[in-house]
């Protein structure tokens, strides 16, 4: 049986201690690879790899009760960690910053619709 990542799956946090869970989230990793020329070369003569960036968008994002009880703001959340547990693995993204955060609430509730994230590092654990 094949299990996919639920919201207890995905979550944000600090020290060990979670904060928060998403229902879904979309990560992307880029890196900025250059050529290697030759003068008088018409084509380039090998690549070099360059700096890593990870962006993780997460939806769907809720305080826990005990986060919201203590009074976390989301807005003051710096160097924290985006966990995603999945079959056999777990994708841990550190060193986080959020870039941009979109909100959408209901009355009693904290729910950011959506946070924009980029973090330092990446690790998969087996």
């Amino acid at each position: 049986m094949i299990k996919y990542p639920t919201s207890s799956d995905i979550y944000i946090e600090v020290n060990g201690r979670r904060l928060a869970v998403a229902q879904s989230y979309r990560a992307r990793t880029t890196r900025d690879s250059r050529y290697v020329e030759a003068f008088g070369s018409l084509e380039p003569v090998g690549a070099t790899a360059g700096r890593v960036k990870h962006v993780v968008e997460l939806t769907r994002v809720c305080l826990s009760g005990m986060a919201a009880d203590d009074g976390i703001n989301f807005h003051d959340l710096i160097n924290f960690n985006v966990v995603i547990v999945k079959p056999g693995q777990k994708i841990i993204y550190s060193g986080c910053e959020w870039s941009s955060i979109d909100e959408n609430a209901s009355l009693n509730t904290t729910v950011l619709e959506s946070v924009s994230i980029v973090a330092s590092r990446r690790m998969e654990i087996a």
